[in-house]
């Protein structure tokens, strides 16, 4: 099965639709354990399924170290993205979200972190993580270290992973060739603002965009989307009656499918730490996005609970 590809914006670089979100390597406590042995089977199964996108992050545990012990001597095949802001040694003790730190000094150190833990000499993407505001980043220089980094060849691209309410003046910004934004159908605060990135040039990622497999049989909501508080999800889904429209379609597919609907979406970063669920998005995402008038229909009943 071949993984349709989008253009990332003005990157001028084709990205399967679905891509690969490494948060899932970070193992216990925030995430299922796994060895490293079945990372490698993971990784080299998430290649040779097609897909050439991968999102990682200094905040993501081992997940930087996984990636390039495991598929490093595939690095051609893949789009790397990871990200700059995080703490490099995070508090003992201490859970995510941790404080971060935009500094022209924290941001190169992180990147040439990231560059020695992923065996590879660039990152194709930096994304500044946790959406700070202009200011800050204005502030701490953040951009034109950036942008110096970019200027030595260690970083191809610079993005932000933003959300509101500074994602507009993120945008406003003119700086970044990428954004990875929240979005699924539960989730629909930002739809407008994807569509605003990809008029402005940029090249759009999607996180959250299986809602966290919330409304997967095996999760039964137990996560929602991040950034809203827990039952938003399941109450925005359970009050717009999208279950009748299913038709045998599981719910999982509904959403994945949903988001790859979005016309401005260049690709959805879906993570998992099972090949069998690898294998199912893949299949998914195979199948496209939802048919038109679907998609409508579904957009028509899910708008009140967005509002």
């Amino acid at each position: 099965m071949t993984i349709e590809t989008r253009r990332l914006g003005r990157t001028n670089t084709d990205v399967t639709i679905l891509g690969y979100g490494a948060m899932e390597l970070r193992g216990q406590p925030r995430a299922p354990a796994i060895t490293d042995e079945d990372a490698g089977r993971l990784l080299g199964a998430v290649l040779d399924s097609g897909i050439n996108l991968i999102d990682t992050s200094i905040d993501y545990g081992r997940s930087e170290e996984l990636i390039g012990r495991c598929i490093g001597h595939r690095r051609d095949e893949y789009f790397l993205a990871s990200k700059c802001g995080c703490p490099l040694d995070p508090p003992a003790g201490a859970t995510p979200p941790y404080p971060h730190d935009y500094s022209a000094g924290n941001v190169r150190a992180g990147v040439e972190q990231s560059l020695r833990r992923l065996g590879t000499d660039r990152l194709d993407l930096v994304q500044v993580h946790m959406s700070p505001s202009r200011a800050q980043m204005e502030a701490d220089h953040t951009i034109e270290t950036l942008q110096a980094l970019r200027d030595e060849g260690k970083v191809r691209f610079i993005g932000m992973s933003g959300i509101l309410p500074n994602l507009p003046d993120h945008i406003a910004m003119g700086v970044f060739d990428v954004f990875q934004i929240p979005y699924s159908a539960v989730q629909r605060e930002h739809e407008d603002l994807i569509t605003a990135a990809a008029a402005a040039g940029a090249g759009t990622l999607i996180r959250g965009g299986a809602a966290r497999g919330a409304p997967a049989d095996d999760k039964a909501w137990r996560q929602g989307p991040l950034g809203l508080d827990p039952g938003v999800g399941q109450r925005r889904w359970d009050s717009s009656g999208i279950d009748g429209l299913l038709d045998g379609m599981s719910r999982f597919e509904f959403v994945l499918r949903f988001t790859l609907s979005h016309p401005a979406l260049s690709s959805t970063i879906v993570g998992t730490s099972s090949i069998g669920h690898l294998r199912s998005n893949v299949a998914i995402a195979g199948k496209g996005p939802l048919p038109a008038d679907l998609y409508e229909e579904a957009k028509r009943r899910l708008q009140p609970a967005h509002a």
